[in-house]
């Protein structure tokens, strides 16, 4: 019998990462690997955009602040800068905690802009796709609203949008009547919105006298939540010293009772009686500051009963994203 003349297979030309455009998951991976594409290069291109980004507003103005208008404060806004200015036809761009009908952006029939920031996203990365709704929302016709959707891996984020410098002033509403600036031409469903909203939305003051520090009105207790930058493990050992020292307390009444995770930073909540108001704890929370900058300057061994505080604090803590 003959013998069979071994085949050989010709040597698909392999592409560069960046060279391989996005198919149908079913479909062979244009990379020439022979595999379908959702098990080759698109995985990878999925893994881009779901990989979760610990702290997405780290490097911006004000990072506290936006944790916290994206994770506790009802409704607020702030102006935000442009790295290049404003386009042509935009007058100016609004954060804003959250829109009408949950709208991930507006663009308003004046041409401003309204981005929305407690938003489902469809990513790990919360600023690349708040970065990609505003950039849709900047070339978007005047009057309509931005949908969301999952920004292309190697999109911009807000960090590559915005301007570094600058102050991150928000301004808290005590309801969303900053959604309509004409309340008499709002249509029946943004009027509803907004009702609800209202309806919904917790008394919120942010302090003058510390940064990213918000009392809120419940109807049981009033509290204090504080968004603060430093190092996690660092804070509660400060936190936990000045407990054991029986000086954690923002007054007569008033306690640390935990704290909440976001985005990458630590949020110390104290409960508050309820006629406690957010003017009250003014100087109580710029004294607080004062023993926490000492607190944490501090390098000795935490003591048994500064180790029992912590482990309290840490039994305590909730973590919100």
């Amino acid at each position: 019998m003959a013998k069979k003349r071994p085949q050989t297979k010709a040597k698909r030309p392999q592409l560069d990462d960046a060279e391989v455009p996005v198919v149908g998951a079913r479909e062979p991976c244009p990379c020439g690997s022979g595999r379908r594409y959702k098990a080759c290069h698109g995985r990878t291109a999925a893994q881009a955009t779901t990989a979760l980004v610990q702290r997405p507003f780290e490097g911006l103005a004000g990072e506290c602040d936006w944790v916290a208008l994206r994770e506790l404060v009802p409704a607020a806004t702030v102006e935000l800068t442009l790295r290049d200015g404003l386009p042509e036809g935009v007058p100016s761009v609004t954060l804003a905690t959250v829109l009408p009908m949950a709208w991930p952006a507006l663009r308003r029939d004046d041409g401003s802009v309204l981005l929305g920031l407690q938003n489902d996203t469809a990513s790990g990365d919360i600023s690349r796709d708040l970065a990609d709704t505003l950039a849709r929302a900047l070339t978007a016709a005047p009057g309509t609203p931005v949908q969301g959707r999952r920004a292309p891996a190697d999109g911009p984020r807000l960090q590559d949008l915005l301007a570094p410098e600058g102050a991150f002033e928000p301004e808290v509403h005590s309801g969303f009547e900053f959604w309509v600036p004409d309340p008499e031409n709002a249509t029946p469903d943004v009027t509803a919105s907004l009702e609800r909203a209202n309806a919904a939305a917790i008394p919120t003051v942010r302090l003058e006298g510390v940064d990213a520090a918000y009392w809120c009105e419940t109807p049981d207790k009033n509290h204090l939540r504080w968004v603060m930058p430093h190092d996690e493990e660092r804070l509660l050992d400060a936190l936990a010293r000045l407990h054991a020292a029986g000086r954690s307390s923002l007054g007569e009444g008033t306690r640390l009772v935990g704290s909440f995770r976001a985005h990458g930073l630590t949020v110390p909540v104290w409960d508050l009686p309820s006629e406690v108001t957010a003017q009250d704890v003014e100087k109580p929370a710029t004294e607080f500051a004062e023993r926490l900058a000492e607190a944490l300057a501090t390098d000795a061994p935490l003591t048994h009963e500064e180790r029992r505080a912590r482990g309290g604090l840490t039994n305590r803590q909730v973590t919100l994203s």
